[in-house]
């Protein structure tokens, strides 16, 4: 395989391993190029694994991953896994403009490993993910991007932690506000049930004869 061919092997398996890391992610995300930068790459293609080390940052849209070392391994059927790691105390994190909103989600821990079969991202050992105001912090976070459901622990590995270790899951969400000017307006009649989270509805009013 030619160098350009590599690369072009290496862009197409990070971006599948980049792609669906969390729910309601930027969508146009999935049709941009990949952008790679690291100290050294290593290509096993008997084994088929691809290592990025060094100051690592992959890149795909406003989705950005950075980590001292990446490592991508493919199965026999063309599916990938991806560990990110840190170093020297230096945790791998991620970024992703959210979907048709201004925010962005955040994520860290001491090794991410996601896998693109079953579409889930792990978070081990002082993990932290946070969307927009809210966060969840815990020594284990998986996040099932089907289910759009988080699942976090105060132990490693999905376990529980042990009685007096002091670590616990650890939550912060704020309060939903309604819009600005929502307070002010008069309440919808009541032949029209209320639409949780909706805005100025009202029923329709029939013209005058």
């Amino acid at each position: 395989m030619n160098a350009f061919l590599r690369y072009a092997a290496l862009a197409g398996i990070a971006g599948s391993f980049l792609a669906p890391t969390v729910a309601r992610a930027e969508k146009a995300d999935r049709d941009k190029p990949v952008n790679i930068e690291a100290d050294r790459v290593s290509v096993d293609d008997v084994k088929k694994v691809q290592a990025f080390e060094g100051n690592v940052q992959l890149s795909k849209g406003t989705l950005v991953i950075r980590a001292e070392r990446i490592v991508v391994i493919q199965d026999d059927d063309g599916y990938q896994r991806g560990v990110a790691t840190g170093s020297g105390g230096a945790l791998p994190s991620f970024r992703q403009k959210r979907e048709a909103q201004d925010g962005y989600i955040e994520g860290e821990a001491e090794r991410i490993e996601h896998d693109a079969r079953a579409e889930k991202t792990l978070f081990f050992n002082r993990a932290r993910v946070k969307s927009g105001l809210d966060e969840v912090r815990g020594q284990f976070i998986s996040y099932d991007a089907l289910s759009e459901q988080y699942f976090v622990t105060s132990g490693p590995n999905g376990t529980r932690a042990q009685a007096g270790s002091g670590e616990r899951v650890r939550a912060v969400i704020q309060p939903k506000t309604p819009a600005t000017g929502a307070a002010s307006s008069p309440p919808a009649a009541t032949l029209v049930p209320a639409l949780k989270g909706a805005v100025d509805i009202t029923p329709r009013q029939e013209a005058s004869k």
